[in-house]
Formats: C-alpha cells, sequence, structure tokens
C-alpha cells in the first residue's frame, strides 16, 4: 500500500470523502460500487468493485468462443481494464488500463465498427498501439459494466458484419450472467 498523506475525518453518518485526485487516479466515478475489506491490523481497504472480473473464468471462455468463431484476437474489458483475451499474448494485454477513447465510448453506451477508415480508428488498450475492429458494450441492469471487442492482427485489417454479431452476442451473454 501507498500512503497519500491526506487525512479525513469520518462524519456523524459515517461517510468518509475520496479526495478528488484519487478518485481521479484511480478512475472512481460517482456511483460506482467500492468493495470494503479490513486486515487484522485495523486497515479498512476500498477496492473498486468489477462485476466482469467475477465472471473472469466466463469471460475467458467467452473470448476464446468469439476469437475462434472471429478470426481476430478478442478481448473483454470492464469499465477500467482488461479481463480477459483470446487470440493474443496475455501477459501483453492483462490489467491493461482501458484508453481514453473506449471509455467516452462506454460512457455513450455506443457500439463501434471499423470501416477501414484511419481518422475512425479506436486503440481501446492504452500502451498497445493496435486498433478495435468492432466494440459492443456489456450492459447489466442498465448499467455499462465492460465491452467486448475485436482487436486488428495488422493496420490493413477491417471489421466484418460476423465480428460485429460476435461482439454483441458476447457482450448480451455477459451482461446477462451478471444479472443473474
Amino acid at each position: 500500500m501507498k500512503a497519500t498523506g491526506i487525512v479525513r475525518r469520518i462524519d456523524d453518518l459515517g461517510r468518509v470523502v475520496i479526495p478528488k485526485e484519487i478518485r481521479r487516479t484511480m478512475r472512481i466515478r460517482e456511483g460506482d460500487p467500492l468493495e470494503i475489506y479490513t486486515s487484522n491490523d485495523g486497515e479498512v481497504i476500498f477496492k473498486k468493485y468489477s462485476p466482469i472480473h467475477e465472471l473472469s473464468e466466463g469471460a475467458t471462455q467467452a473470448a476464446e468462443v468469439i476469437y475462434k468463431l472471429g478470426g481476430a484476437p478478442a478481448v473483454i474489458f470492464d469499465r477500467d481494464h482488461v479481463v480477459a483475451v483470446a487470440g493474443a499474448q496475455k501477459k501483453e494485454y492483462s490489467e491493461r488500463r482501458i484508453s481514453a477513447a473506449l471509455e467516452d465510448l462506454l460512457e455513450n453506451r455506443k457500439t463501434f465498427f471499423y470501416n477501414g477508415d484511419q481518422s475512425n480508428q479506436i486503440q481501446p488498450i492504452e500502451g498497445i498501439g493496435k486498433h478495435a475492429l468492432t466494440i459492443s458494450p456489456i450492459i447489466s441492469s442498465g448499467d455499462v459494466t465492460g465491452a467486448v471487442a475485436f482487436v486488428a492482427p495488422d493496420n490493413s485489417t477491417k471489421a466484418n458484419e460476423n465480428q460485429m454479431m460476435l461482439t454483441q452476442a458476447a457482450a448480451m451473454f455477459l451482461g446477462k450472467q451478471i444479472e443473474e
């Protein structure tokens, strides 16, 4: 753990304010669920809750299936990070943050289809120069909880309708799994 030097008091209702700088760097948005952990040393730890992370085994299987059917690397994200990948180096992609462009797409609940226009490219993962072919948001109980995407194996690749349908189907399936 890293000390921040920030001290906050608990108010009479038991609330504590998480400073804006910490919320910004940790990408904690208003309404985000946080898990609360305690340790034997008296520590109270807040951790962002990710329902997609709870389904990581199912997400990995979904990524494997759509990779085999779609013919391009498949990636599943929660609201902040890569959760599962198939068809690409897992070490390279694992736990990478999503890009600001993908974050905006999810915030607006939009799907994405790459038609070959390079001005239309979205790089969904920070630090990886591959562009997305298709992106579909995972929506569960009315909230966006992540996304399913195909990533281009090279710069000349365009998306096809089959890949779009696969990302939409996987996103719908994962959304339903979260609701159950």
